[in-house]
C-alpha cells in the first residue's frame, strides 16, 4: 500500500496564513506559529471594533452638531428635542454633514426646533391651566356639597316630629255607680219627664 503524505496540504495552509498576516511586524508575518496566533487575536479585535466604530462615529457627529448648535444659541439636547417635537426625522450623520457644508440650512433647522419647543411650552401651559381650573371647580363643588349637607341637617332638625298630645277624652262615668238621687238630678237636667217617680233601672235606660 502506498504511503500518503500531507506536505502539500500543510504547505498550502501555511501559505494561506502567512498571506493573511502580510504586513505584520517582525516574525508575525514570517513564522507560521506566531502569524497564526496574531491572526486569531486580529479577528477578535476586528469583531469588537466593528461595533466600537459605530459608537465612535456617533460621538463625532454629536460633537459636530453640538458645535453648530452653540453657534446658533441652543444646546444639543434642546435642539434634538425640538426636532422631535416638530416632527423632523433626520439622523445625526446627515445633521453633521449639513452643519459642516450648509450652515444656513442648519440655522433653519434650529428655528424649526425652537418653534417645536415653543409649541411644547404652550401645550404644557394649557395643561397646567386646565389642571388649575379643574382643581378650583372640584373645590367649588365640594364647598357646595358641604353647604347642601349643612342645609339638610338644619332642615332635618326643624322637621323633627312634634309629639302631639291628643285631647283628653272625657271619661265616661259609670252611671251604675251613682246613687238614685244623683241619677234623678241628671235626668231632670236632661229633661226626662217623670224622673222623680222612676226607679234606678228606668233612670239608667232613660239616661243612656
Amino acid at each position: 500500500m502506498t504511503r500518503v503524505k500531507n506536505g502539500v496540504t500543510t504547505k498550502a495552509r501555511h501559505k494561506k496564513v502567512l498571506k493573511a498576516a502580510r504586513g505584520y511586524f517582525g516574525s508575525k508575518h514570517r513564522l507560521y506559529k506566531t502569524a497564526k496566533e496574531q491572526l486569531m487575536h486580529s479577528g477578535q479585535y476586528a469583531f469588537r471594533d466593528r461595533k466600537q466604530k459605530k459608537r465612535d462615529f456617533r460621538k463625532l457627529w454629536i460633537t459636530r452638531i453640538n458645535a453648530a448648535c452653540r453657534e446658533n444659541e441652543i444646546s444639543y439636547s434642546r435642539f434634538i428635542e425640538g426636532l422631535t417635537k416638530a416632527g423632523v426625522d433626520i439622523n445625526r450623520k446627515m445633521l453633521s454633514e449639513i452643519a459642516i457644508n450648509d450652515p444656513k440650512a442648519f440655522s433653519e433647522l434650529v428655528k424649526t426646533a425652537k418653534e417645536g419647543l415653543e409649541g411644547k411650552a404652550k401645550r404644557e401651559d394649557k395643561t397646567v391651566k386646565n389642571e388649575i381650573v379643574k382643581g378650583t371647580k372640584k373645590e367649588v363643588k365640594e364647598e357646595k356639597v358641604e353647604k347642601k349637607e349643612v342645609k339638610k341637617e338644619v332642615k332635618e332638625e326643624k322637621k323633627e316630629p312634634v309629639k302631639k298630645t291628643a285631647p283628653k277624652k272625657e271619661e265616661k262615668k259609670d252611671l251604675s255607680t251613682l246613687s238614685v238621687a244623683e241619677l234623678k238630678e241628671m235626668a231632670t237636667k236632661k229633661g226626662v219627664e217623670g224622673a222623680s217617680k222612676m226607679k234606678k233601672a228606668e233612670l239608667l235606660e232613660a239616661l243612656k
